[in-house]
C-alpha cells in the first residue's frame, strides 16, 4: 500500500474549494489545530467590531465600516453621485477537515447612491466590487500570525 502524502491531499481540498476565489474571496488552508486558526482569524480583524463570532460554525463577520470610496461615475454622461461614501463588511468562514484548517475571507462592499434618478430606488447602498486591497491585508495578517506560531500554509 502507498504511503499517504499530506502535500495531495492539501492539493485534493485545494482544487475541490477553489471555486471561492471565483467569487471573489480568499481562500486560505493552514496544516494547524482549528484553535489557532481561530484565534488568528479573530486577531486579524481586531481593528473592527464584530456583528458575529461563531465559533462552532466557523463564522466570523464584522459590522459595516463606512470609509470614504472611490470616484465612480455612472450614467450614459457619465456622472458623479452624491459623494463617495462606501461601506465595507468582511466575513470569515473556518472549516476545518483532519488535520488542515480553511479561512474563506470575503469582504462585501457597498456605495450609496451610485444610481442617478429621483426615485426612491436611487437613494440606497448599492452593491460594488470588494477591495482586493483589504481581503490581502487581513490574508497577510493571518498568514504573518500563523506562521509566527509554526503552521504551514499552503
Amino acid at each position: 500500500m502507498a504511503a499517504f502524502r499530506p502535500s495531495c491531499l492539501l492539493l485534493g481540498i485545494a482544487l475541490t474549494l477553489g471555486c471561492v476565489s471565483l467569487s471573489g474571496g480568499k481562500e486560505q488552508f493552514f496544516v494547524c489545530s482549528y484553535e489557532v486558526v481561530w484565534d488568528a482569524a479573530l486577531n486579524s480583524v481586531k481593528d473592527r467590531s464584530l456583528r458575529v463570532q461563531d465559533k462552532q460554525n466557523g463564522l466570523i463577520e464584522t459590522n459595516w465600516t463606512e470609509m470614504e470610496g472611490q470616484e465612480r461615475p455612472y450614467g450614459l454622461f457619465r456622472r458623479e453621485g452624491f459623494g463617495n461614501k462606501e461601506r465595507a463588511r468582511l466575513t470569515l468562514a473556518l472549516k476545518q477537515q483532519d488535520d488542515i484548517t480553511s479561512v474563506s475571507v470575503l469582504e462585501t462592499r457597498q456605495r450609496w447612491h451610485a444610481r442617478g434618478g429621483a426615485t426612491t430606488q436611487a437613494t440606497k447602498w448599492w452593491p460594488v466590487e470588494p477591495s482586493e486591497v483589504a481581503m490581502n491585508d487581513v490574508v497577510n495578517q493571518l498568514n504573518s500570525t500563523l506562521q509566527d506560531k509554526g503552521c504551514a500554509g499552503t
